[in-house]
Formats: structure tokens, C-alpha cells, sequence
């Protein structure tokens, strides 16, 4: 049998909740994202709360609450302790996300689910991997090999590759297929084959439209409300899909030389722009190309001012016509929650929500269609403890640090005892043995072993501690170089190495925040939050256009068709995509698919029979490797034979057959035009295929039916002239031959 594969969902199957799964490869147990709502419901993590102290390690696809938002609740208090793999922006913006969602929920409740050093403890585990690096697990994981591939979406959003024995399991949610402004598309389409594929069917009902239309359609939408007098206000998140949004407004903004102020308002506004700017190795190809011809950082925003609190905004923004970017996308809390209230009674004004509401949000509540004339809001916020209230909570205070005091002392009384205790002589090797010491006495100054210590005047009792340091002979051997050392005992470990790697110097958590946000939490004067419900008319327009950034189901469906994988497990979709999806995937793949259920365990091992074989030093001796990427390709003859009870690849006893030649690699018909671009070729696409000269189609062929993976033609159409024989060879160039 195959590697032995096991997925289960704790949240995030059959419905749009929060990302968290469980897979288990050969015993070894990952923990495929680790989300949590904006409401930051308890309940939604009790299948997490069974599992969480067996995990042996945490993978992290977003920096998004939906995917990272439970982490550093699972760790303070449910026993999730194995170390956590992510991209480089994935840790930084997702630590920013998480100061972000604690800083509102603080500001208007006692939020005590978790703290900012639980949230900085969380993130110190991060071990943080570069997009294609194979990172070998050690221990319960030796012989798996993970690895992050682009994901589009989000900064840093990764599709992870986890490999055991040949076999692949990818993990791939909330991938994007298309370039973006800031982004390029996702990888997932160059995987082929893989044993189990993990995907959502989160857009399977949903078909999206040009998104140049799309980009223009928005930038109306926001000028028509802002030429008749009204003000904007895009809910967006802290750091992922609002980076997009920046990009469009202030492009478009430069273009049209509008003068509409623009405002991106979160408690880590600036801090998280600062973070972008040095990430542009992460972003897409236009980006980078830009910043190495021109030195312009794309994130150098000339038209969008950063805040970081509602005063500031209040000071700047005396117009009404302004468009305010502020998290939360979900309106719960935040600055968003309080502008929203503020702009909803005005009709002229548009709030422009660009990605769907959480369940159970404020947002998802608008969203409906017709959406709601009123709704119920609660306005809170926190301020100084004044006059009696302020007297009893510095009485309370002072009575805590009393009670404290004591338990110290307490505490520190029976430490002495037990300190004093009678197996102190057994285990403390300052402890003088009576006996000894009569001895010591009778003989002057002669000492009796390294712990006796002769003492004028008195014989101390056997529980009294050395007045000195005891003397310890040094044992150590020698030869004629030196003391003879254990190697072992000044070699790192491999953790520890892997570990001071991944960190860098320099890599404290301080400087995440931004000062006034840290103002506001050092500020130590008591206060406490007051709270009002209220009942706001909702008179200003509400519209939502998708600019989440995910492939639409049309896209969906076709990547997973090329990437045909033998297992396919849906999750992260309502009950009807996710039916939709699997249906049609069971009617045009081959292979077998699976939707399981919050806390069902489907088991998708391979079926197929893998055997370890060692290559003997005879038959490598007459092979000739060619290099491929990263790793080096031949052709073997050879026959199965067992030595030592391993099976041996031995050279054939009689000459083989001669094989056809084989063309390995995987053509792209982009990437064959930039190559022939750059040979001074005239190329152009025309109906699918690759136009080269005058003459010349280049075609890709392949078989689509039920999703094989079968050998694809490369068909070249033309004229046998010198153009035709030019172009075949330019083609071989892209293959290696066997």
C-alpha cells in the first residue's frame, strides 16, 4: 500500500466557517490552518480542542483571520504546542492581523480570550520558508517533506505541497489563478498527478466577469458617490485583500488626477505598509520588474493617507466627500463598525463591501437582498476610571497585591523547608555528612573527601549547608593534543539550526505596532468600557463586487481537471457548492472524490503499491544523469534482484530493447512565446495556438477526457521551409530527451 493518508475536517466543511483540518500522513498529524471568525465564538473550536495537543505541526496557507485567527488561542489554552510553518509575509501580516482584531476587540470589551503576548508567543513558533523550499521534517516526521507554492489570493498565501515516499498531498484553498496588480497567479496548475488534492469549492457557483471591467466598474461606483457629495466606506481586512484594493484606488486615483482624499484607517496602518514595502520579491512580476528598472516601490502611496485611529480621521477628514478604508470587512468591530454607524443615515453616502460577510456578522446582514432599513447596533468604548469608581478599583488593587504578597511569601517558606528537608544531603552536594565532620575534627587539618569541612568550635548538624564552595576534581581525560572533547556536546541541533535560520537576527517581536496604538496599551490609567444599543436607519447605499481574489468555479473546475489528482477532498464551501463541485468532478475526472463532514474521518490512502529499491554502485556506474531544475534525470535498464533482504536495481543480464526517445518536461505556450520573443521571432496568440512567423501554428494538444493525464501532442502546422525546421529545434530546446 501507499502512504497512509487521513483527512478530517474541525471546521470549515459543508459551510463558509473558519479553515481548520486535520491530516495525518504515515502517524504524523498537521494541522492545516488554524481560522476563527470575527465573533471569536468559543464553541466554533471544540473539534480543534480534542486534537490540539497531538498536532505535530501547524501549516498556514493566509494571513487572514479565517485561516490564522485561532492560533494563539489554541495555544494558550488548548494544549496546541508543535511548531508552525508559513511564508515570510504570511508570519508579518498575519502577527499585524492579529494586534489589529485584539486592539479593536480591547477598545470596546474586556477581551480576555487571549492577550498580545499570547499573541507574540504564538508567533515565536513560526518557522518561516521561502516559496519552493523543501523543508525536511526530523523525528516523528523523518522522510516528509513539505513545501509552500504560490497561491494568489493573499500575500504570501501558499499552496502546500507535503511529500512521503513519492507521494504528494497538496493542500490548496483559496488559490487564485489569475495575475493581480500586486500579485501573480497561483502554481497549483503546474502539479500533476498527486496522490490527495485538498481544495475548496468555496466559488463553484460563482462565475466572474473581465477584471478590467470589473476595476472600472468599482472606480465609478466610488466617483459617482463622491461627485454627488457622499462619502465611501470599504470594510476591509487588516492586511490581505485591502493591499489590492490600495493598489486600484491609487493607480486610478493618479490617473484621473482626482482629488478625493482616500484614508486607510487600521490600528497597524502604517506598520503594515512599512512591512509590504520590503516584500516585493513576494509579489508579482510587474512589481518586481518596476522596482528593478525604476527603483519605484509600487506601495508608495501618493493618493492614500495612513491612520491609525478615529481622531486623526476626524481632524483630517472635515470633508464629507472622502473614502475611508477600515477593518473590519465584517462590521462587528473596529473602526469599520463605528463609521458604518455614522455614514448609514445619510443617503447619499455608499458603503462598498468587496468581499462576502461572515456568517452571523453585521456585514452578512446587509448583504442580504433586500437588505434591512434598520438594524441594531451596540456602540461602545472605553474610558478612565473616575471619582468612587476609581477609589474601589485602587482599593481592589491593593488588596490583590496584599494577597499576592503573602502566597509569595508563603510559597517561598516552604521552598526553605523543603530545601532543609531531609533528602537535601542526598541532593545537594554542599552538605556536610556529621560523621565525617567528627572525624575532621579528631585529625586537625586533615580533610576527609571533597565535602568535608572542618569547622572550629562546633560540629554543624547533618541538614547545615557547606559555608564553602566543595572542591571537584577535574577527571577529564587527556592524550597528546589536549582533554579529549565529545564532539556531540558543541554541535547544534538540527531544530536549533533550522530554527536560528528561519528567525535571522534581528528578528525580535518588537516595533509591530504602531505608536500610537502602543501608546494606547501602555497607557495604564483604569478604565472600563460603556455600552449602548441603538437602532440605526439604514439609508445609505449598500452594494458588494467581488474583489476577494479567488479563481471563479469555472477556473476551479478546470485546474483541478489538469491537475488530476488520483484523491480529490472538497471543503470550505456551502452545502450546495460543494455538491455542485462534487458531482460534477465524480461525473468528468477519474478519481475518487470525498466532501466529508465536520469531525468525519475519510481515509485516502493511495492504492497504489510503492517499494523502496536501492540502486546498486555496478548499474550507476553506467548511467548518465542529465539535470533537470533541481534534481537529475536518466533513463534505467535494470533487473529486480534482493540483497540482504532489500530489493537491488542490478544492471540486465541481456541487453535490453532499444526505447523510443521521451521528451520529458511540460510546455507552456506563454513561456515558449517570451523564448521565441527573445530570439527576435514575430509571435502572437490566435485561437489557442501560437502563431510564429508568417507560416508557422505552434498547437498543444491533450486529453481532456475524464480528466487524464496522458502524454500531450505538440503539434507544429506549416509549410516544411526553414521557419518550420527553426522553430522544431527552438521546441526540443524546451524538453529534455531521453
Amino acid at each position: 500500500m501507499g502512504t497512509s493518508v487521513q483527512v478530517t475536517p474541525l471546521s470549515g466543511a459543508y459551510g463558509e466557517g473558519p479553515l481548520c483540518y486535520l491530516l495525518a500522513v504515515d502517524g504524523f498529524r498537521f494541522l492545516l490552518d488554524c481560522g476563527w471568525t470575527d465573533l471569536c465564538d468559543t464553541s466554533q473550536l471544540q473539534p480543534l480542542a480534542k486534537v490540539a495537543p497531538t498536532i505535530d505541526a501547524v501549516l498556514l496557507s493566509h494571513p487572514d483571520m479565517m485561516h490564522l485567527g485561532a492560533l494563539p488561542y489554541a495555544m494558550k489554552h488548548l494544549g496546541l504546542s508543535a511548531p508552525v510553518y508559513a511564508t515570510e509575509p504570511v508570519f508579518r501580516l498575519g502577527l499585524l492581523t492579529m494586534y489589529d482584531h485584539f486592539l479593536s476587540r480591547w477598545q470596546v470589551s474586556d477581551f480576555d480570550l487571549f492577550t498580545l503576548d499570547d499573541v507574540d508567543a504564538a508567533f515565536q513558533n513560526v518557522v518561516r520558508l521561502k516559496y519552493s523550499q523543501n523543508y525536511l521534517l526530523n523525528d516523528k516526521g523523518e522522510g516528509i517533506v513539505i513545501a509552500p507554492h504560490v497561491a494568489g489570493h493573499l500575500l504570501g498565501g501558499t499552496v502546500w505541497k507535503i511529500t512521503k515516499d513519492g507521494e504528494d498531498v497538496v493542500y490548496a484553498v483559496d488559490f487564485n489563478h489569475r495575475k493581480e496588480m500586486h500579485l501573480n497567479g497561483t502554481v497549483l496548475g503546474s502539479f500533476v498527478r498527486p496522490a490527495v488534492l485538498i481544495t475548496d469549492a468555496y466559488n463553484a457557483l460563482n462565475n466572474q466577469g473581465y477584471r478590467k471591467k470589473q476595476d472600472q466598474d468599482f472606480i465609478d461606483s466610488l466617483v459617482k458617490v463622491l461627485a454627488s457629495g457622499g462619502s465611501v466606506l470599504l470594510p476591509v481586512d487588516t492586511a490581505g485583500r485591502v493591499l489590492e484594493l490600495l493598489l486600484i484606488l491609487d493607480k486610478y486615483w493618479g490617473d484621473r488626477r482626482l482629488e478625493y482624499p482616500i484614508y486607510f484607517l487600521t490600528n497597524v496602518s502604517t506598520s503594515t505598509i512599512d512591512y509590504v514595502k520590503s516584500f516585493l520579491e513576494w509579489m508579482g512580476d510587474q512589481i518586481a520588474k518596476s522596482f528593478e528598472s525604476s527603483r519605484a516601490n509600487a506601495f508608495l502611496l501618493k493618493k492614500v493617507t495612513l491612520i491609525i485611529n478615529k481622531e486623526e480621521l476626524e481632524k483630517l477628514g472635515d470633508t464629507p466627500k472622502q473614502v475611508v478604508l477600515a477593518s473590519m470587512a465584517s462590521l462587528e468591530v473596529g473602526f469599520s463598525h463605528d463609521i458604518f454607524v455614522e455614514m448609514a443615515n445619510e443617503a447619499r453616502n455608499l458603503v462598498l463591501f468587496t468581499e462576502k460577510g461572515q456568517f452571523g456578522t453585521l456585514a452578512r446582514m446587509l448583504q442580504v437582498d433586500p437588505p434591512p432599513k434598520a438594524v441594531k447596533v451596540t456602540m461602545s468604548k472605553r474610558i478612565p476610571l473616575v471619582g468612587d469608581e476609581l477609589k474601589a478599583y485602587e482599593e481592589e488593587q491593593e488588596r490583590i497585591k496584599k494577597e499576592e504578597a503573602i502566597k509569595a511569601s508563603l510559597v517561598k517558606e516552604e521552598e526553605l523547608k523543603a530545601s532543609h528537608g531531609s533528602n537535601a544531603k542526598a541532593s545537594d552536594p554542599m552538605a556536610i555528612d556529621a560523621s565525617s565532620s567528627h572525624k575532621s575534627a579528631k585529625a586537625g587539618s586533615h580533610f576527609g573527601g571533597n565535602n568535608d569541612i572542618l569547622i572550629d568550635g562546633f560540629v554543624p548538624p547533618s541538614t547545615s549547608v557547606a559555608p564553602m564552595f566543595p572542591f571537584f576534581e577535574n577527571t577529564a581525560e587527556w592524550d597528546d593534543f589536549g582533554e579529549v572533547i565529545n564532539p556531540d556536546d558543541y554541535t547544534m541541533k538540527q531544530e536549533e539550526t533550522d530554527s536560528a535560520l528561519m528567525l535571522g537576527p534581528g528578528d525580535g517581536l518588537d516595533g509591530k505596532i504602531d505608536d500610537g496604538s502602543a501608546r494606547l496599551l501602555l497607557d495604564s490609567t483604569p478604565s472600563k468600557v460603556i455600552s449602548n444599543e441603538m437602532t440605526v436607519q439604514v439609508k445609505c447605499s449598500l452594494v458588494y463586487m467581488d474583489f476577494e481574489g479567488r479563481s471563479d468555479g469555472r477556473s476551479v473546475k478546470s485546474v483541478i481537471a489538469h491537475v488530476a489528482p488520483l484523491k480529490l477532498v472538497l471543503v470550505h464551501g456551502s452545502a450546495e457548492s460543494t455538491e455542485h463541485l462534487k458531482m460534477h468532478c465524480a461525473k468528468n475526472l477519474d478519481s475518487h472524490v470525498y466532501a466529508p463532514q465536520i469531525e468525519e474521518t475519510i481515509d485516502v490512502t493511495s492504492d497504489l503499491c510503492a517499494y523502496k529499491v536501492q540502486l546498486s554502485e555496478k548499474l550507476m556506474s553506467n548511467i548518465i544523469c542529465k539535470k533537470l531544475g533541481e534534481h537529475e534525470i536518466a533513463w534505467v535498464d535494470a533487473e529486480v534482484g534482493k540483497e540482504d533482504e532489500k530489493l537491488v536495481l542490478l544492471p540486465p543480464s541481456s541487453a535490453p530493447p532499444p526505447h523510443k526517445p521521451v521528451l520529458v518536461g511540460d510546455l507552456k505556450l506563454s513561456d515558449f512565446k517570451q523564448f521565441l520573443e527573445n530570439k527576435g521571432w514575430q509571435v502572437e496568440f490566435s485561437g489557442g495556438a501560437l502563431r510564429c512567423g508568417e507560416h508557422i501554428t505552434v498547437r498543444k494538444i491533450g486529453d481532456s477526457q475524464k480528466g487524464s493525464t496522458g502524454s500531450q501532442q505538440i503539434v507544429i502546422e506549416g509549410p516544411l521551409c526553414e521557419d518550420y525546421y527553426k522553430i522544431r529545434e527552438h521546441l526540443y530546446l524546451q524538453f529534455y530527451l531521453l
